[in-house]
Order: C-alpha cells, then sequence, then structure tokens
C-alpha cells in the first residue's frame, strides 16, 4: 500500500524493566530512556516524519514512588539544558502538551525557553507530553466548550478537536509501544481512533533503528480504510 507515516505517535515503555535486566536502578533506566529519545528524534527527522509525539509523562505518573519523580521531573530539565542547542540547529521544533501547571517554576521557565527557542523550526515538530492523559484532554476540552457557552446543538466532532491540547496537529498515523505491552494507557485517545498500532517488544532504551524501520514498513503494508 506504500503508506506513509506524516505523524508518529510512541508510547516510551519498559525503562524500569531494562533496568531490573540490567542489573541497574530505576533512575539508571529513565537515563537510558532519556538518551534514547535524542537518537530517535534523529532517526525520524532522516526519514522526513514530520511529527512525532512521545508520552514522556502521564497523569498517572504521580503515583510513582516521590524519589522517582522528583528524579523524572529534573531528568526532563536536563534533557533540556544538554539537548536544546543541537536540536534547534537541526531543525526541530518542541511542543509540550499537557497540564504543565503542577510542575516546578525552574521547569516551566525551560520548557517556555524551548518552544520559544524552536517555534519557527519545521524539519521536525516533536510533541512532548507532560502530565498528559486522554481522558484528562478530553475533559478539558468539554469544560472549554461549556465555558464558552457553546449550546448542545453546535457541539461537533470538529470543534471538539479544535479544543484539544493537540489543536492544528494530525492524528497519528502510527503509534508505536516498546516493551511488549499493548495497550494505548490513556494516550492520544481521541487522536488515536484510526491510528495503526504496532507493538515492539523491545524495552525503550533498547528500540534501535531497525525497530523503526521495521514498524514503518508494516505500515506501508496495511491497508487503511478509515471506516470506509
Amino acid at each position: 500500500m506504500n503508506n506513509k507515516v506524516v505523524h508518529l505517535g510512541i508510547i516510551m515503555d519498559g525503562n524500569r524493566r531494562w533496568a531490573a535486566e540490567n542489573s541497574k536502578s530505576s533512575m539508571e533506566g529513565h537515563m537510558a530512556g532519556a538518551r534514547k529519545v535524542r537518537e530517535v528524534v534523529r532517526w525520524c527527522s532522516e526519514r522526513d516524519i514530520g511529527y512525532l509525539t512521545l508520552y514522556a509523562f502521564s497523569t498517572e505518573n504521580w503515583r510513582r514512588p516521590k524519589a522517582e519523580v522528583a528524579f523524572l521531573i529534573k531528568l526532563i530539565g536536563r534533557f533540556l539544558d544538554e539537548n536544546l542547542k543541537e536540536f534547534n540547529k537541526k531543525g526541530g521544533q518542541m511542543l509540550f502538551i499537557g497540564d504543565k501547571s503542577p510542575f516546578p517554576k525552574s521547569l516551566k521557565k525551560k520548557i517556555d525557553e524551548a518552544e520559544t527557542a524552536t517555534r519557527n523550526n519545521k524539519k521536525i515538530i516533536v510533541n512532548i507530553l507532560l502530565n498528559y492523559g486522554g481522558r484528562a484532554e478530553i475533559t478539558a476540552a468539554v469544560k472549554k466548550l461549556v465555558e464558552n457557552n457553546i449550546k448542545a446543538e453546535e457541539i461537533t466532532e470538529e470543534l471538539i478537536a479544535e479544543s484539544l491540547y493537540t489543536a492544528g496537529i494530525p492524528d497519528p498515523d502510527l503509534i508505536i509501544r516498546t516493551s511488549g505491552e499493548e495497550r494505548l494507557s490513556n494516550f492520544l485517545l481521541w487522536q488515536s481512533a484510526y491510528s495503526e498500532l504496532y507493538f515492539c517488544r523491545h524495552h525503550w532504551p533498547d528500540f534501535s533503528e531497525k525497530d523503526l524501520d521495521k514498524a514503518l514498513e508494516e505500515f506501508s503494508r496495511r491497508q487503511r480504510r478509515l471506516g470506509k
């Protein structure tokens, strides 16, 4: 069928399992996962994928041990410190999607700086989901419509889509989940209605360029009827 992926979503799963299998700490697993992000962004850019959405921190991740949550928040800031200059140089745009209000001011400042610094870049747009949940996003969209006094008979799918965090971003063509789990886990629930799903058994830190190409090849062979 030779389908082309314009928007790729990735549920980056398996950092802690990778760490356990390699006799490392959870923190080392998350660090390995962060390093993998840089590689995957480069691979996707080289394959002319226009949008890449990465599930970095979900609304459910707050339930993890406090020390792990604190480390993840620091790791996000460190990732920006270490990669923003190179990211900007290569023409990547960063967008952070989700409710950022609970994060420390220092991280929110770095997020704002990253979005401002890369806003004119068009080579690849990388959406990083932070404190994101699909149900929370849809709930926020409904609240926005109510606050704007939109009448029930005026509500359409298009209007809801325009009220989501991802307004203006095309729906993902393909969603990859690593580490062998086969579920969406609250990832882009509205947007994934007709996305193709691909499950990779490798943990996220072990996800390879070969794994990416295998997923893209599989996608190219699928028949996308879109309900027709």
